[in-house]
């Protein structure tokens, strides 16, 4: 039987034991009102005997927050929350932040600050760790604080605030920052410093020390000097109120850091977009030029950044637990890459036995219980996610029924946890300004813990409901609470006055934090890395089946972004992260300081690997894009194990079929009778999907769609292509190696080519869209189906060579276009053409755009010729035969004209184009 799975509630420093902690008598609540949100509601006091935040001796708590900043959404979940939550009683400061390359602690007398450049290997080897140790105080001279506050906060910097009534200090501090930004006033400036400094530069108000073999700046308004008694720095600040000091990577850049000492960051902010496949975000600072007109800055960037940025980097690097950081010269970067695919499932393939799919099927939908008796959010969750991944599996077969059955049973448990008032409900606390369900578990409540794992199930859940009824998931009906779980947990707004911007997700860490409270010498830390990327995955599927493009492409972005940090920081894909002396592949969880081979509940090593695993669903896929990680991977389990997986088989095989389907389906032949199905799992699922991987082949991550819903896999030279269309008409989805593959309203479809991204040969026959033209004799383009096949005779070239420039071209156009561009996107077309017999010829296509129907061609691409053989038979002529030139701006249509042009550009005979079929298409970058 696999164990129950177990988050013990708080209390684990990494280095030392597990503390249980009793929570006290529970506050009695206010009269509680339901606010009614669609259909649904949730209450605005938390159920009678339950426990908001509390500290570890069960008191209730609120955030600590200046007056500046006691109305806005706190973002709990955030590597400096120890900061706003008070955890333990006796500390009014913080625990350690982790903010890299510069680790942080609040004291009395100011900022503690270090920079850890060794590793510490502790838990019989099972886990490293930077921890946090005190190169020196940043304070003012006197400061003796009560606590420390939060002042101020931005996408990845904060500013917490001292204040003893008489001396007040400010300092901003960031993940990439290797500056600390000072303000006070009361008192001097002051730095303590842990040992005796020694100076290697003195510049008066510009001072270089070493502490500890590292080297500091220290930066005093111009026109000061700083002084020091031992190991106390100080220095008079006149009637500025500002100083710096920056972690330098060599005493030699001291120069560099001076030049940026005084541009003070005041904001940091992440954007995003999604497009053709491709996820960019950008990283802003924002900063004030203290002293001259420097605005500039310097940044570390995390390997999950630097690996996908083009941006140029100095020479610079910092240590820090997620490997080498690099160094920017700029207030911004930004980064690139190929979407992580989603799917609501995988494609229908020949390797599942219908009759084999429809008995487990049965057993799930039939079964006295389909909860498990499940009650708290978490596990309540985990049964809404295992039937959510079977209903699209009821589809595919014609299952309709069972289907039915299992988005009946779906509804009934959502809708009954979306009112308030019952056994299950959700409550908001408008001092912490979150949404709790209750029955909570593993400290949803009184820790603010993993609300991004629990309620991922359920908005994954909504998804799957809003694919086949799009009445319930309106805002009116049940989507309003829906979304309400969206912003408690991944809200994009900055301001929203009732939930904080993403607060599990830190953009600069690229990855969510599971601890509401940080409340560890390790930092704050993160678990399954998958459950965190199954909410995001949800995104995608809820905001693609609702028509919420911008939920969907956040979704895009959490996914690509967190999948690129999972490789590196859980599994290690490059082996240049976790330092030499740990002797893991890979890591259970993830923490400020470092990373363990644990888990919160148990040191077996199935679970261990597990963790970061489960949910296997359609969002999964990309954990193959690392194959050799996935291999790594399960031969460490079976080490560490003595053996193959006993719990959680179904998980582990699951996950070897990413990189080795043949492998996991022949333990799955072998196992598949004799285990029980991990809890989130059932064996209608793991069946479908270890056999359709066999069938189609992993996951091929080297491909993309231009919609984030699609996917492809490779087996030998054969790659299947799948996409899902959420639009109510038909679409064309055009891959990344030219594939193009027509999908009808509401469906998936798939097609299938060769690995070297050759066209199918016989492809699926798309249906006109709004952006999709058919050619028909006579030279038109239109979006309607269904029209009489025929052909079009392309004149010869005369022998002579036409390579670039149309020559008696066939023309095909369509006038009075609106539309707008999507970023990033190109022309496609698919082009049936024949030269029959004749040898030697090559057709070649012009695409033009004349935005606004002036008569003027804006932008005109000429694709390179197209060799057809000497054989009669129609051949398929694609985009991905590349760009040989183009010209002008593409722009959005504004009543515009679009034309196609095809002739031979070598040869000495005519050939044919075909007509009036959806396998001669142009599909336009616009929507």
């Amino acid at each position: 039987m696999p164990s129950p799975r177990i988050r013990p509630a708080a209390g684990l420093l990494l280095a030392s034991a597990l503390v249980a902690v009793g929570l006290g008598p529970a506050a009695a609540p206010a009269a509680a009102a339901t606010v009614p949100v669609g259909s649904g509601s949730y209450s605005d006091t938390r159920p009678a005997g339950t426990s908001g935040p509390t500290t570890n001796t069960g008191a209730p708590v609120t955030p600590k927050l200046t007056a500046a900043a006691k109305d806005r959404p706190v973002p709990t979940n955030d590597w400096w929350s120890s900061l706003a939550f008070q955890r333990y009683g006796d500390n009014p400061y913080s625990t350690p932040m982790y903010g890299h390359p510069l680790t942080y602690q609040a004291a009395s007398g100011g900022l503690d600050v270090g920079y850890p450049t060794t590793p510490a290997i502790v838990g019989d080897g099972r886990q490293y760790e930077y921890a946090h140790k005190r190169d020196l105080t940043i304070g003012l001279t006197g400061l003796n604080s009560p606590d420390t506050k939060a002042d101020d906060w931005s996408d990845w910097t904060v500013t917490p605030q001292w204040s003893d009534g008489t001396r007040t200090l400010r300092t901003t501090i960031g993940h990439g920052s290797p500056f600390v930004y000072a303000k006070g006033t009361g008192g001097n400036a002051q730095i303590t410093t842990a040992a005796t400094p020694t100076v290697f530069s003195d510049q008066g108000n510009v001072l270089g020390i070493t502490v500890a073999g590292h080297h500091y700046a220290l930066f005093a308004p111009t026109g000061s000097d700083w002084n020091i008694a031992g190991s106390t720095v100080t220095a008079g600040l006149g009637a500025k109120d500002y100083f710096s000091v920056a972690v330098l990577p060599s005493t030699d850049a001291l120069a560099t850091f001076k030049k940026y000492a005084f541009s003070f960051v005041t904001d940091s902010k992440a954007t995003w977009s999604y497009a053709g496949g491709t996820v960019r975000a950008t990283y802003t600072l924002t900063t004030e030029a203290k002293e001259g007109t420097e605005r500039g800055t310097l940044q570390a960037l995390y390997r999950h950044q630097w690996l996908n940025t083009t941006d140029a980097l100095t020479s610079y690097t910092y240590v820090s637990p997620r490997g080498t950081m690099k160094v920017r010269e700029s207030a911004s970067f930004s980064t690139s890459q190929k979407s992580s695919a989603v799917l609501p499932g995988l494609p229908k393939s020949s390797g599942v036995d219908t009759a084999r799919l429809r008995g487990y099927l049965n057993e799930v939908v039939n079964a006295s219980d389909p909860f498990s008796g499940a009650s708290d959010t978490y596990w309540t969750g985990k049964a809404l996610g295992r039937l959510a991944q079977l209903v699209p599996l009821a589809d595919q077969i014609g299952e309709t029924g069972t289907r039915d059955k299992l988005l009946g049973l779906m509804k009934g448990k959502l809708q009954d946890w979306f009112t308030a008032g019952g056994a299950n409900e959700f409550s908001y606390d408008k001092d912490w300004k979150t949404l709790t369900g209750y029955p909570a578990s593993y400290g949803s409540d009184t820790e603010l813990n993993d609300h991004h794992f629990h309620y991922s199930y359920y908005v994954y859940a909504a998804a799957i409901v809003a694919q086949y009824d799009q009445g319930w998931a309106a805002d009116s009906a049940w989507g309003g609470m829906v979304k309400a779980l969206v912003r408690d947990t991944a809200n994009p707004s900055r301001t929203d006055t009732a939930y904080p911007f993403l607060r599990g997700f830190d953009v600069y860490a690229g990855h969510s934090w599971a601890s509401g409270h940080q409340g560890f010498a390790a930092g704050n830390n993160q678990e399954s890395s998958s459950e965190s990327t199954n909410l995001s995955a949800a995104l995608v599927l809820w905001g693609s089946a609702t028509g919420d493009t911008s939920l969907r492409d956040l979704g895009t972005y959490l996914l690509t972004t967190e999948s690129e940090s999972i490789a590196q920081y859980w599994f290690d894909a490059d082996e240049q992260v976790f330092p030499s002396s740990f002797s893991k592949d890979t890591a259970g969880m993830v923490w400020g300081s470092g990373a363990a081979y644990a888990t919160w509940w148990t040191a077996n090593p199935e679970e261990i690997h597990g963790i970061n695993v489960l949910p296997v669903t359609g969002g999964s896929l990309h954990l193959g894009g690392e194959k050799a990680a996935v291999r790594r991977n399960i031969a460490e389990m079976e080490r560490e194990n003595g053996g193959s997986a006993v719990e959680w088989r179904d998980i582990l095989w699951e996950f070897q079929s990413l990189a080795d389907p043949g492998t996991a389906k022949a333990k799955w032949d072998a196992g598949n009778a004799d285990y029980t199905p991990e809890q989130g799992e059932s064996k209608a699922h793991t069946y479908h999907w270890i056999n359709t991987l066999d069938s189609v082949g992993a996951p091929d991550a080297t491909v993309t769609g231009d919609i984030p819903t699609s996917a492809v896999f490779t087996k030998g030279t054969t790659r299947t292509y799948a996409a899902h269309n959420y639009g109510s008409t038909a679409r064309t989805v055009t891959f990344s190696d030219g594939k193009t593959l027509a999908v009808p309203a509401r469906s998936t479809a798939t097609g299938t080519g060769t690995g070297s991204g050759d066209p199918d040969p016989d492809p699926d026959p798309p249906t006109g869209t709004g952006n999709t033209f058919q050619l028909r004799t006579g030279g038109t383009l239109t979006t309607a189906t269904g029209g009489t096949a025929g052909s079009d005779t392309i004149a010869s070239a005369g022998g002579t060579n036409h390579d670039g420039t149309p020559y008696q071209p066939l023309v095909y156009e369509v006038r009075g276009v609106d539309g707008t561009l999507t970023p990033g996107a190109q022309s496609a077309f698919r082009l049936q053409v024949d030269a029959g017999s004749a040898v030697g010829l090559g057709q070649q296509a012009r695409v033009s755009y004349d935005l606004t129907g002036d008569g003027t061609f804006d932008r005109t691409e000429t694709y390179n010729y197209f060799a057809t053989d000497p054989v009669s038979g129609w051949e398929e002529y694609t985009q991905a035969r590349g760009l040989k030139a183009a010209t002008g701006t593409a722009g959005d249509l504004d009543g515009g004209t679009v034309r196609l042009e095809v002739w031979n550009a070598i040869g000495n005979g005519a050939s044919k184009l075909q007509t009036g079929t959806d396998k001669s298409v142009l599909v336009i970058p616009y929507s």
